[in-house]
């Protein structure tokens, strides 16, 4: 039987905790264990700490993620990012992945029913795009602990959207409260009927194994690449 790969949590908080217990399931070993306060500025992110580790799995803070993934790159290790709000930065991260000739995934939503949903979504837009009766919405609600609003899942459904024709505006409007761990919605309205799709969230746990899945597919390839590539097939994207 094959050794587990050893894997990196850069970032040790609640889906840290969840992805550490469910690693075995998808052959890993938690080697290492980075909390902010363990990697402030990605001071602990170095060739000696990281000897050995096969793969990174990055979930820590906006601000901390950019940097984080650039000396991870920097250190030649293969890594998964489920971090969101930094997506400003992902040319800038790219290009140290691609000079160092390592691997990436990075997605604002790691679950597989969102990726399916954002496929529909898109469909969605594209069969409706010429049809000027009808407006759009997009919405969400999450735990009133999530930093960014709205959030990279729902700005990545609107641009998708966009990206299938749809042109006209887009009401975006988001909900933070309680521990709700997700839904999205989008709409289509006019004057005769509603189209509505949702994606609702039961736990983290969705998130955390498709983080898994990531970090295996992104073992022994080179180049940036999203969720979807992992889940549908892609080459690496261009920047």
């Amino acid at each position: 039987m094959a050794a587990n790969k050893k894997l990196a949590l850069v970032g040790y908080g609640k889906m840290g905790h969840l992805i550490e217990q469910l690693a075995p399931e998808h052959g890993f070993e938690v080697a290492l264990r980075l909390d902010l306060d363990e990697n402030r500025a990605a001071g602990g992110i170095d060739r000696q700490a990281f000897a050995g580790i096969d793969v990174a799995v990055e979930f820590s803070t906006p601000e901390a993620a950019p940097q984080n993934l650039k000396q991870l790159a920097r250190n030649n290790v293969q890594a998964v990012s489920g971090t969101t709000g930094w997506s400003d930065h992902l040319k800038e991260v790219s290009q140290e992945v691609e000079e160092a000739g390592t691997g990436l995934v990075w997605s604002p939503n790691f679950s597989v029913g969102v990726a399916v949903f954002r496929k529909l979504v898109g469909l969605a837009a594209e069969l409706l795009a010429n049809e000027e009766a009808y407006g759009a919405w997009a919405w969400e609600i999450h735990h009133d602990t999530k930093k960014d609003a709205p959030s990279g899942t729902l700005l990545n459904l609107a641009r998708t959207m966009q990206e299938n024709g749809y042109r006209r505006n887009i009401d975006i409007s988001s909900n933070r409260a309680g521990k709700h761990p997700g839904t999205h919605e989008i709409g289509f309205d006019s004057s005769a009927d509603t189209i509505t799709l949702r994606h609702v969230a039961r736990s983290r746990e969705g998130f955390a194994q498709g983080a898994l899945k990531a970090a295996r597919w992104i073992l022994d390839r080179k180049g940036v690449y999203t969720f979807e590539d992992v889940l549908f097939g892609a080459e690496p994207r261009e920047k």
